[in-house]
């Protein structure tokens, strides 16, 4: 092999550190080459470095050269490994090659340098604090560390640029520089000159984009359009002519819905609420909402699908509360059952069934599939040492354990889980173990229990993952929790627990036991289908015909991603199992978490109580949902997201387009001759909404979001361009430009409203009312835009679809919801006071205005020194911006075309 490296080139580091970690493991030849040099003869531009392999085949890719020195010294890739390499390329990079620019190039300094990668720091050095390992991906080095350092070396080895508060990033990079590999890479590279030796390579780099119009600003920054080609235009246009025809078949409505052969049927569960805790936004955007998204998307294409969910109610739980409320354990879950009813309900939440685990049919089918496992030989039985509270006269559940855990420290830790380290615990290796329920401390007693032997299942658990995860839509986090279970060794789970509300055991010796909630919960996602329909095995054991999507939040992966598949694997009865595991992260308020004892965040049951719609609840979560790391809910985001997305951007231009057919054609939709500039943007209109279903098929539902607010800024641009309500007065000409404009535009809105609807189901619905759009337009979502609203059509009475929030309602909702949590004021870097909301206010309004300024003069191409004194009023208002929302102060530039 052969390495082609060059002084200066900043991918060089990397690749030469990874290549001396290999060292030994193959014959391998470094090459300093010029930087004007081809090492690649079939690329037209110099490209370094270079990795030529042993049959002749080229890797110039550096994270693709640094992934294969790793493997050739056995490294095994993992998902985490490959989540910080795409962070590194989409998220880091662009940061960076600003900053080193800045800084090599313009010879700035300072926060000028630092501001632009301030929050990639910021997000390497909370990911090392909380994990609480020395590297990126675990307790030994990887592949992203080794890249991660290599593209930060020439930055930070500058100390100034290394913040003293990132203690963690701190720690970490001086450890793998101090590494010989790494070292040695940096005297090649930089040859003692340091980050000015990449000098000569920057100044050939085209100058990067600014990115910090993107780090300050409340709204997304206008995109410049991409090209586009004559056959996308041309795509686009006949989709567009084939009107409602164009629309999919509409499938029957059925009751029960059944798999029907030939077809994608989807079945989809959400994680089962335990019944006696009242959800709060994170439970309820990490469970149902999520799944609710995907299940209207689902059936608007018209896929045969089934949405289900319930109450897990079994446990120590329900017997505690039971006790608390003087009820029996039966009228806890009655009395439950309902209240999360009602929450779902108003959320509109669209279940197919909601049912509950306290039936005849959780008992039947968790008593077969143990039977089963029984009868395999899949169930051990052992003595097990467990904490009793002598005060209670009981055994205790894991979850009414608390301590120290024994891995991290972290001091709330549960009897079977750490929520900070995520490692599972005993409840007997608890450090100062405590009683949930009377605070004493519980002593060990032995009691006899069964154990689903989950080291006899691996290799079937293993062979079931290697067939299912390529290919599926597992997310990140789900994939990396499974993989850790099976790296670190099963180990036997118990199955049973002392208890008396619960699943009986039916085995001899265990008549007093019932199975641990978390054997048999999982199993409730079958006997509530099992409820809702007696042909319930069509679902659940028919792997060949079902797509299996289960949403939860990831503290729930291991039981869906190891414990049932083990069960059902076991059971040899071809049980449905899991074809896509959809894991968020936390949602955490504010600054804290939530506490229904101590009144802080906004619980289910709460939400109703505050005069904000359902709808506008529901697109703040899922606009914030927790995808790739934990989010927090923010009431003044909440407001901002309100007042600039659904007000500003998306209900104005709705608004706008079905005012102008009412006002400017007598409520009929006008006649549309589409120029090209109108094909244009229909183009850019389909190929956006080809992302949304790219984007939701892969139940990526945050950003798929993101579209939908994309479109209507588009549609916003169009109306302001052309200006219908001037053109309606002019010659004939412009009164039939006007009528192009406002049906394009009212037809956008029509679609808009289909997009809308797995996101804001009652919003969506008023949108179609009042553009009467047609019934089966209402139903489908096709994969082209089509013209739904034809010339002619007539439309129903438009109205606005949104309130502005005011500050004074968010201000009192939030002291509201605040608890015992202090009310600091927020402070700047700088340490300056953030400015009311009023205020910041009135600056996101102005910047929004100034924004449309800008764009309207660069899409009458007007100018240049006009536009560019506009630019600058708007960057001077987004740093007035930044200083009164108490974020730090970015240098921002604008925006330079490539």
């Amino acid at each position: 092999m052969r390495l082609f490296v060059s002084e200066g080139a900043p991918g060089s580091l990397p690749v030469l550190a990874a290549a001396g970690r290999a060292q030994g493991r193959a014959e391998l030849l470094v090459s300093t080459v010029g930087p004007e040099e081809c090492v690649v003869p079939f690329l037209t531009r110099p490209r370094v470095p270079v990795l030529q392999l042993d049959s002749g085949n080229y890797l110039f890719s550096t994270s693709a050269i640094c992934r294969y020195f790793f493997l050739l010294s056995g490294w095994e890739q993992d998902d985490l490994t490959n989540q910080w390499l795409e962070w590194e390329a989409t998220e880091l990079q662009p940061a960076l090659s600003t900053a080193l620019y800045y800084l090599v190039v313009q010879g700035k300094k300072g926060e000028d340098v630092l501001g632009p990668v301030r929050r990639a720091l910021m997000h390497i050095d909370h990911s090392l604090s909380r994990r609480s390992s020395p590297f990126l991906a675990g307790e030994t080095e990887s592949l992203a560390d080794i890249v991660l350092w290599g593209a930060l070396y020439p930055l930070l080895q500058d100390p100034s640029y290394l913040p003293e508060e990132l203690g963690a990033l701190h720690s970490w990079f001086q450890t793998l520089s101090s590494q010989e590999p790494c070292q040695r890479a940096a005297e090649t590279v930089l040859k003692q000159q340091g980050v000015l030796a990449l000098r000569p390579y920057l100044q050939k780099q085209p100058q990067p984009c600014s990115l910090e119009g993107r780090v300050v600003s409340n709204e997304p920054e206008e995109e410049e359009l991409a090209t586009l080609s004559e056959e996308e235009i041309a795509v686009a246009v006949a989709a567009w002519e084939k009107g409602l025809e164009g629309l999919p078949p509409l499938r029957p409505q059925q009751n029960p819905v059944l798999p029907v052969a030939g077809e994608r049927n989807v079945l989809i569960t959400s994680a089962l609420p335990y019944v006696n805790n009242v959800p709060h936004l994170g439970n309820i955007i990490g469970c149902v909402l999520s799944a609710d998204v995907f299940a209207r998307y689902c059936r608007l294409r018209q896929w045969n699908t089934l949405y289900l969910c319930g109450t897990d109610e079994y446990g120590t739980a329900t017997e505690t509360k039971a006790l608390e409320e003087g009820l029996t354990p039966q009228e806890i879950c009655d009395k439950y059952h309902a209240v999360h009813a009602d929450i779902y309900r108003w959320f509109n939440i669209s279940f197919d069934f909601f049912g509950r685990t306290t039936t005849a049919q959780q008992t039947k089918i968790t008593q077969d599939i143990f039977q089963r496992l029984l009868a395999r030989g899949f169930v051990l039985q052992d003595t097990v040492e467990q904490l009793r509270c002598e005060q209670c006269a009981r055994f205790l559940a894991d979850r009414f354990v608390e301590g120290v855990c024994p891995f991290c420290g972290y001091e709330e830790a549960r009897g079977d889980q750490c929520d900070k380290c995520g490692k599972l615990i005993n409840a007997i290796e608890l450090k100062k173990p405590q009683c949930k329920v009377c605070r004493s401390c519980p002593v060990v007693r032995s009691s006899q229990h069964l154990f689903l032997d989950l080291p006899k299942l691996g290799t079937r658990v293993e062979e079931w993952l290697e067939r299912t995860l390529p290919g599926s839509d597992w997310t990140p986090n789900a994939r990396f929790i499974t993989r850790s279970w099976l790296r670190d060794g099963l180990k036997p789970r118990c199955i049973t627990r002392d208890l008396k509300w619960g699943t009986p055991v039916p085995l001899e010796g265990f008549e007093d036991k019932v199975f641990y909630v978390w054997f048999d919960a999982t199993i409730g996602y079958l006997s509530i289908t099992a409820n809702y329909t007696d042909q319930w095995e069509k679902w659940w054991k028919n792997p060949e015909q079902v797509s299996l999507y289960q949403f939860m939040a990831k503290d729930n992966v291991p039981f869906h991603g190891i414990v049932f598949p083990s069960s059902a694997l076991g059971a040899e009865d071809n049980y449905t199992l899991v074809s896509h595991l959809i894991a968020t992260e936390y949602l955490n308020y504010e600054d804290g978490k939530f506490s229904k004892s101590r009144g802080v965040g906004v619980f289910g049951d709460m939400a109703q109580d505050t005069g904000i719609p359902a709808d506008i609840w529901r697109f703040y979560l899922l606009y914030i949902r927790p995808e790739g790391q934990d989010s927090a809910f923010s009431w003044t985001d909440m407001l901002f997201k309100n007042n600039s997305e659904l007000l500003n951007n998306l209900g104005n231009f709705i608004n706008r387009a079905g005012m102008f057919v009412s006002k400017f054609f007598g409520g009929f939709v006008p006649e549309m001759l589409l120029t090209s500039d109108d094909q244009r943007l229909l183009t850019h209109v389909a190929l956006e909404l080809q992302h949304y279903h790219q984007l939701l098929e892969k139940v990526r539902i945050r950003d798929a979001l993101r579209s939908i607010l994309t479109i209507s800024r588009h549609g916003n641009q169009y109306i302001q361009v052309n200006e219908p309500w001037k053109r309606i007065k002019g010659g004939e000409a412009d009164r039939q430009r006007a009528g192009t404009v406002t049906g394009l535009a009212v037809n956008i809105a029509a679609l808009l409203s289909v997009m809308l609807q797995p996101y804001m189901p009652t919003v969506s619905a008023a949108i179609q009312a009042q553009l009467q759009l047609p019934p089966p337009a209402c139903r489908a979502l096709p994969t082209g835009f089509l013209c739904t609203l034809p010339a002619g059509h007539q439309i129903g009475t438009v109205s606005p679809l949104f309130q502005k929030l005011e500050n004074d309602q968010i201000e009192s909702l939030k002291q509201r919801f605040s608890g015992g949590q202090a009310k600091a004021s927020p402070k700047t870097a700088a340490g300056l006071t953030a400015a009311g909301p009023q205020q910041v206010q009135a600056l996101m309004e102005d910047v929004a205005k100034q924004g449309d300024t800008v764009r309207e003069l660069k899409a009458q191409k007007a100018d240049k020194n006009q536009i560019a004194a506009e630019v600058a009023k708007l960057l001077d208002l987004k740093k007035q911006l930044a200083l009164a929302e108490g974020r730090p102060l970015e240098t921002l530039k604008g925006k330079k075309k490539k």
